[in-house]
């Protein structure tokens, strides 16, 4: 059964990439790894509701300063299973359960309610944008779970191509502008509907962006199952 799904001339010569390839890869991985309205990104929108986008912009870069740092732990680690992925047998297996924990994240972000974090803030300063940048980093980097999600996006991609070193370079910082991308367009829809969002809005939002991730983590497991893959 495995040897008839794996056999596609092309499919499995996914180290052959190209610097375009990562580049999308990278974008994709960080918009996902920052969409999720867990507690920074509700600590975003309130910054930018309360002090104004500058800091929620702030607030974003902490966050994705984190991101490449356990993105990068993440590809380090990955690239000690270089000879485990290198099989096409173990390489199928590794994407459908890369997609599999995909669905199940996009499954709790959408039955998630993150309204419940968003409480009035007691501080009334602003404060600097570097102290904005550096709480939002150390909230960020405090929750290490987010390995799991790189490892399943990583996977889901095969992203960690390690003798492929100045593609790597730019698919990591590809990462850190696909993540800065979300923030930079969420600051910008909150900063303009600042009198008409409400917590009601919080919620859809992140269910929108739940049943994307689901739909994404189907999209490719059916393009493992079937050897379909994208040139570019």
């Amino acid at each position: 059964m495995y040897d008839n799904i794996l056999q596609a001339t092309g499919f499995w010569s996914v180290f052959n990439v190209s610097s375009l390839e990562l580049f999308i890869k990278g974008i994709l991985i960080g918009m996902l790894a920052s969409a999720p309205m867990g507690p920074v990104g509700i600590l975003c929108i309130k910054r930018t509701m309360q002090k104004g986008r500058p800091y929620g912009i702030a607030t974003g870069a902490g966050a994705a300063l984190s991101d490449i740092i356990y993105a990068l732990i993440t590809g380090l680690g990955m690239s000690f299973m270089m000879d485990f992925v290198n099989n096409e047998r173990n390489l199928f297996i590794l994407k459908l359960v890369g997609s599999a924990m995909l669905f199940i994240f996009g499954i709790y972000m959408f039955r998630s309610d993150p309204r419940k974090g968003f409480r009035p803030s007691q501080n009334k300063g602003k404060g600097t944008l570097l102290h904005n940048f550096f709480t939002s980093f150390l909230l960020t980097f405090s929750n290490p779970l987010i390995i799991f999600l790189f490892t399943a996006l990583f996977a889901l991609l095969t992203f960690v191509v390690p003798e492929h070193f100045f593609e790597q370079c730019v698919g990591y910082l590809s990462i850190v502008a696909g993540a800065m991308l979300w923030w930079l367009g969420l600051t910008y829809v909150i900063d303009k509907m600042r009198e008409r969002f409400s917590l009601r809005g919080v919620l859809r939002m992140n269910q929108g962006i739940g049943g994307i991730v689901m739909f994404i983590s189907i999209v490719y497991a059916l393009m493992t199952i079937f050897k379909l893959h994208f040139a570019l």
